[in-house]
């Protein structure tokens, strides 16, 4: 499994930042590697790896695509389940993960880009009226008091995931995608779980689309 593991280590030294936060849309999949000759496909013991710098994104991500994956009967295990914040992230972790459940295959998602871009815009200023009767017939003073909320930023972000999947058995890459989401935030708002849920369901209906998991 030296190779493996050396590629998968190589991919953690220039893996990026990502704090997924959003409304996000569908990612968009193309592929980058059509299902490899050498395949040994279909996988029922997969190995999930996320490799963001945030241990919770990792985590997030992880979780659902295992999910997902258990729901279409893989045997499916998320790394982070198996470490915790202290672990080192290095070819030796994942190779006693790949040995403790004996793991057919590796899928691991990794980031290529995240873009941003902000807008300052106005908020809707809310007011009350006071309308006060005068000494004269129909005229009336009138008091109007309006309140405006400070400046907010909205965000667009423009997300790209890669996700390989790698043989145990043949120690190669097997099958590639790449998924592109377009998401939207406001400065101010927390993460929006569903940008990891959409994630992971458009890679594991990739995987069983494309006849690589047993189910």
């Amino acid at each position: 499994m030296t190779i493996l593991f050396r590629r998968i280590l190589l991919v953690i030294t220039i893996a990026n930042a990502i704090a997924l936060c959003a409304c996000s849309t569908r990612p968009q999949i193309t592929r980058t590697q059509e299902l490899s000759a050498s395949a040994d496909a279909p996988y029922k013991n997969i190995l999930v790896i996320t490799l963001f710098s945030s241990f919770d994104s990792r985590r997030y991500l992880e979780e659902e695509v295992v999910s997902n994956l258990s729901e279409l009967g893989i045997n499916a295990v998320a790394s982070t389940s198996l470490m915790d914040t202290r672990t080192p992230v290095v070819r030796e972790t994942f190779m006693k993960m790949v040995s403790d459940i004996d793991a057919d295959a590796v899928l691991l998602t990794q980031l290529v880009s995240l873009s941003s871009v902000g807008k300052v815009v106005d908020m809707n200023p809310q007011s009350t009226v006071n309308l006060r009767p005068t000494g004269y017939w129909n005229v009336f003073s009138v008091e109007m008091t309006e309140y405006v909320e400070p400046q907010a930023v909205d965000f667009k972000h423009s997300l790209v995931l890669k996700t390989d999947l790698f043989s145990v058995a043949s120690e190669d890459t097997v099958w590639g995608i790449e998924s592109r989401s377009k998401l939207k935030s406001g400065f101010d708002q927390g993460r929006d779980y569903t940008v990891f849920v959409n994630e992971a369901r458009a890679i594991a209906s990739s995987l069983s689309g494309d006849g690589l998991i047993a189910h």
